[in-house]
């Protein structure tokens, strides 16, 4: 089934296509559902086939035409076809190639496997909006786009695939873009993205105009090997880091993510909680071998992504906003993935990455599915008891929160504790420390969250309640699935300190080809070979603690002292207000740069308007004035006086002498006589003769 690696893609394409095309007149409504979930299964079927071939017997596949084999790397690459092709020197030579290895394939079925469930959901969630065939036909796109980025072989493939999920997220975060919020809230994200797409294009050519290539494996080879140098790969990985900043919203970059909460929340569930904001740290780690050169570079990401998961944690503890509180979640724990990275822990990243997929997209189902049951009600302030009403949705997501708490033996719990782990073992104690703070602060926001919606008396309207209802069966199923891979999504990934000295690690058994280019220590740490393993036990136990603490806090805040959290927020009010005010980083950047920019907008168009437009304008008046002044001389002057009246003048005398000319003897006597009389009239009057 390698051979059928590129149809992964395309199949959701087709659906793009054929949805968007005649979904509106053509295809009934379940026509419209079976192609866009259709397609999707058969890429989650197919992928779930060659991620089995890749683990199987891979030199049985060798010499296949069209596939380059890589047994020792477990790595295969498709060339479908040469893309772009400049020759002579400089000369650049694209393939539209897709490579397939251990670090792509976990993308891949977490890709397909979420997007499939997802897809399900949206049947339900969707069913009654009337771009019902418009939805479908962009999230396939969004699919498509999202393979194509996992599974490109070179930079530019993988750049398609980046910027064609940007374009997706822009289409359904303003995919109700008759409400100016929405449409305005697409509008940030495409154009906030723009800021870190052009540091990636930049960190693509710097790499060209340096070593020649664009393929990702010559790259990673270059830099183990030493070939380029290590200038090169500090200002590479640095700038490529730029554009995973803006796809992953990491600060300061993070600002679009929170208002892309406007799309529908299926849309949330899998483009900004399970996908498209991870592509940023599948970059970072498939291009590892490049950041590992130089030390600086990893810093950088540690420093950004544990900055960024503590910055979004404390927001995330006072909004009121369902989806807000989620939103600000996944920044959080994006930065947890980037810090795991930064401290050379990649394969704990990627573990990070797969487990919050999976309990991530849970919650934001979850939530999906309570706003669906309240009429679009999102404000956690006016819920309030809705387990009696949604016991489906409340023990889904009940288990979503614990797994995303870090509690043993949820999936949440291995990959957080790895990442820990990672921290203090590569000597970043402070990493370490931010980060237990930070697992702390994510267990009492989520609880708070799980308390106030589903816990208490319903704070809401009485017309609400009496509606409030269960989701469908068709929303209901991918939350059931979804909280079982929550609980055991991270049993393919547990330490040594807790398998009873058995190697139970099978999740970085699996990448360890994939990240064997990093080199080192990295992928030591990676693997999960500790050497401190009684430390690693009082780590676990404080982990655990700070996790269940959290919880403990959030209970007693909300649910055993009703009103504190008031009380707390009038005791602790310019720091509510700060963190209610999301740091006022939009009001920030409206600040330093929107309201300058607007200035200077207004100063050019001043400038435009009064000394360009009116100088153009100018010369324009002056030119018609002067064209009016010779159209009149050449009119009356030249032509009337000059011309025309020569030709009149000669035209009237030429008249006169033929009537003189007439040869009537009587008519010559007369003008004789006149004549005479004329000059006896001079003469005598005026003396002139």
């Amino acid at each position: 089934m390698l051979t059928y690696l590129w149809l992964i893609p395309i199949l959701p394409l087709a659906g793009t296509v054929l949805n968007g095309l005649l979904g509106r007149r053509v295809l009934p409504k379940a026509a419209v559902s079976i192609i866009a979930c259709g397609t999707v299964l058969l890429s989650l079927l197919l992928s779930i086939s060659v991620v089995s071939n890749l683990a199987g017997d891979l030199g049985s596949w060798a010499g296949t035409p069209g596939l380059e084999v890589d047994v020792e790397g477990r790595r295969v690459e498709q060339v479908i076809g040469t893309w772009i092709q400049i020759n002579g020197p400089g000369g650049l030579n694209v393939d539209w190639a897709l490579q397939l290895d251990p670090l792509s394939a976990v993308m891949l079925l977490v890709v397909t496997g979420v997007g499939f469930l997802i897809h399900v959901y949206s049947i339900g969630y969707m069913g009654h909006d009337p771009g019902y065939y418009r939805y479908f036909a962009y999230l396939n796109l969004f699919m498509a786009m999202m393979l194509t980025l996992v599974l490109g072989a070179s930079l530019p493939v993988l750049f398609v695939g980046w910027e064609g999920v940007g374009l997706c997220s822009y289409l359904l975060i303003g995919f109700f873009f008759w409400e100016d919020w929405c449409a305005d809230a697409g509008k940030k994200a495409f154009l906030v993205n723009r800021i870190g797409d052009m540091s990636f294009i930049i960190g693509m050519l710097l790499i060209f105009a340096s070593y020649g290539t664009l393929d990702i494996s010559d790259i990673l080879r270059g830099a183990v090997t030493g070939q380029i140098g290590v200038g090169l790969c500090l200002l590479g990985s640095l700038l490529l880091f730029g554009g995973a900043i803006g796809k992953s919203a990491q600060i300061p970059l993070h600002v679009w993510l929170p208002d892309a909460m406007a799309g529908p929340t299926p849309v949330s569930a899998l483009i900004h909680a399970a996908t498209m904001v991870t592509a940023g740290v599948y970059l970072v780690v498939r291009m590892g071998a490049l950041f590992a050169v130089d030390p600086m570079a990893l810093h950088v990401v540690a420093i950004v992504g544990i900055t960024t998961a503590l910055f979004a944690a404390t927001i995330g503890l006072v909004q009121r906003d369902i989806k807000k509180v989620l939103a600000y979640s996944t920044v959080s724990q994006l930065g947890y993935m980037f810090a795991g990275v930064g401290v050379g822990a990649f394969g704990a990243a990627i573990f990070h990455l797969m487990t919050h997929a999976f309990f991530k997209a849970l919650l934001f189902l979850g939530s999906g599915s309570v706003i669906h049951g309240l009429g679009g009600e999102q404000d956690m302030a006016r819920m309030g008891g809705l387990r009696k009403k949604m016991p489906t949705t409340f023990r889904t997501m009940f288990i979503g929160a614990l797994a995303i708490a870090g509690i043993l033996p949820l999936a949440g719990f291995f990959s957080k504790d790895e990442i820990l782990w990672g921290a203090w073992a590569a000597g970043h104690p402070v990493i370490w420390c931010i980060g237990a703070i930070t697992a702390g602060l994510t267990a009492f926001y989520m609880f708070r969250l799980i308390f106030m919606t589903f816990f208490g008396k319903y704070r809401g309207d009485d017309k609400t309640w009496s509606h409030a209802h269960e989701s469908p069966i068709s929303m209901t199923i991918p939350l059931v699935i979804l909280a079982i891979l929550s609980i055991i999504g991270g049993w393919i990934g547990i330490p040594a300190s807790l398998s009873f000295g058995h190697d139970w690690n099978f999740f970085h058994r699996w990448l360890e080809p994939a990240l064997a280019t990093v080199g080192g220590g990295h992928v030591t740490v990676a693997a999960g070979q500790h050497d401190i393993p009684v430390f690693e036990y009082v780590a676990i136990c404080l982990s655990l603690a700070v996790a269940i603490g959290g919880i403990l806090f959030a209970n007693f805040v909300i649910r055993q002292r009703e009103g504190m959290g008031e009380r707390m927020a009038r005791a602790f009010g310019p720091v509510y207000h700060l963190l209610f005010g999301k740091y006022f980083v939009d009001e920030l950047y409206h600040a330093a740069v929107i309201r300058p920019f607007m200035a200077l907008c207004r100063a050019g168009r001043w400038f435009d308007t009064w000394v360009v437009d009116f100088t153009v304008n100018g010369v324009r008046h002056l030119t018609i004035l002067f064209s009016y002044v010779f159209t009149a001389w050449d009119t009356y002057v030249i032509d009337l006086l000059l011309v025309n009246g020569t030709g009149y003048c000669v035209r009237t005398l030429g008249w006169m002498s033929r009537r003189l000319q007439v040869g009537v003897v009587q008519a010559y006597a007369m003008v004789m006589v006149l004549g005479l009389f004329v000059f006896v009239v001079l003469y005598s009057v005026f003396k002139v003769i």
